[in-house]
């Protein structure tokens, strides 16, 4: 049903996106006609996402600061820019791959546009790899709300462009 976002099998090669990845989780969503490439659908889920979206992304940074983590994707190289805090790292219509990697986790999204023109699907992708008692518990701890958060952007991919 368009507009619906459910979890699926991920089907990305892990080892080709970040090898050694522990986590790893997708989310698709139907999008029918509309004609939107990799880069516009993972632009509307992570700009124009819900505001409570952006209240845990702040207490977040405040909250990993003290550790030295990251909380922005400045300074990384980004050979497509950034989308959002997330640094471009490959890019075709029909694939984007974005993520850092950092002291305690290496991060990626892979946001997938597939299907016919009538009947399209985007699905989401995420792949973790930690390093470190730091990372294993960043990941414990932020999964619940990841999953949450995740099914909320994929359902502004449907949404017109603001």
């Amino acid at each position: 049903m368009i507009g619906t976002v459910r979890e699926v099998t991920p089907e990305v090669d892990a080892g080709a996106v970040l090898a050694g990845a522990q986590f790893i989780d997708a989310f698709r969503v139907e999008i029918g006609a509309a004609a939107v490439n990799a880069r516009e659908a993972c632009t509307r889920m992570v700009l124009h996402g819900p505001r409570w979206i952006d209240a845990l992304t702040r207490l977040r940074n405040i909250l990993v600061t003290p550790f030295g983590l990251k909380t922005s994707g400045e300074g990384a190289y980004a050979p497509g820019g950034l989308i959002g805090l997330f640094p471009v790292l490959s890019e075709t219509p029909e694939r984007l791959v974005a993520g850092f990697d950092d002291s305690h986790l290496d991060f990626r999204i892979v946001v997938d546009v597939a299907g016919t023109a009538a009947d399209r699907r985007v699905t989401s992708t995420t792949l973790v790899r930690t390093h470190n008692l730091l990372g294993r518990t960043y990941l414990t701890l932020i999964t619940p709300f990841h999953k949450l958060v995740v099914r909320s952007m994929m359902g502004r991919i449907v949404e017109p462009a603001r």
